[in-house]
């Protein structure tokens, strides 16, 4: 009987641990997908407005070899060029 229980025991420990390494890995799938804010992709540089309100809003590009320009973009996601001419991106705080 005590080796029934631990084996039991063993398996619902086990169903446990992967149940919840299923729950963080599909949690952090969609968000890891586009994040808030700057991101790139292998090649792209994309800035997401993350809001419920639906404001837009001016950030600021920053790019490599020529100069910096400001931008008005709506919630989602909005493309910026290429991985390799986008330095970065971000929030002024204004909306436009």
């Amino acid at each position: 009987m005590p080796v029934r229980r631990m084996v039991t025991s063993a398996l619902g420990s086990a169903a446990l641990v992967l149940a919840t390494m299923g729950a963080v890995t599909t949690a952090a799938g969609p968000a890891a997908a586009a994040p808030c804010g700057f991101y790139e992709t292998g090649s792209d540089a994309y800035y997401n407005h993350c809001t419920s309100d639906g404001s837009r809003v001016v950030i600021k590009v920053e790019v490599a070899w020529a100069p910096d320009y400001e931008r008005c973009v709506a919630p989602g996601t909005s493309w910026l060029g290429g991985a390799s001419k986008i330095d970065g991106a971000y929030y002024v705080g204004r909306t436009c």
